[in-house]
């Protein structure tokens, strides 16, 4: 169901909820990938997610114990990106390196990855 206009803005209007979506923007990410990122609480983060998907903007998918969100409105990033050009300030990307604190099965995977690599030089 989509949402009233008023209801997106509103979601959109804190920065840890855009920070969010900026790291959605790469695709479905685990609520642990988003905490080691951005350096937060699971109940913070959980907190903006829920705004989100009551927005209508983020759909969760259950996988065992992990929790994985996704952007449902691609559409959202031409809107962030508008929004941020009439600012006249351009944020910069967030940086995954501090992935290296999360456990989940995607970046363990690339850490896996990364290892091998190691071993064949």
């Amino acid at each position: 169901m989509i949402k009233p206009p008023a209801n997106i803005f509103k979601a959109l209007m804190h920065p840890a909820r855009l920070s969010i979506l900026e790291l959605l923007r790469d695709g479905e990410q685990c609520v642990c990938h988003l905490e080691a990122i951005l350096g937060c609480r699971q109940a913070y983060i959980s907190q903006h997610l829920m705004v989100l998907r009551e927005a209508g903007l983020v759909e969760d998918r259950r996988d065992g114990a992990r929790i994985f969100y996704r952007v449902i409105k691609p559409e959202l990033f031409d809107l962030i990106g508008t929004a941020s050009r009439m600012s006249g300030v351009e944020t910069p990307p967030l940086s995954q390196s501090k992935v290296k604190d999360c456990l989940c099965p995607k970046c363990n995977s690339q850490s896996e990855l990364d290892a091998d690599k190691g071993k064949e030089l």
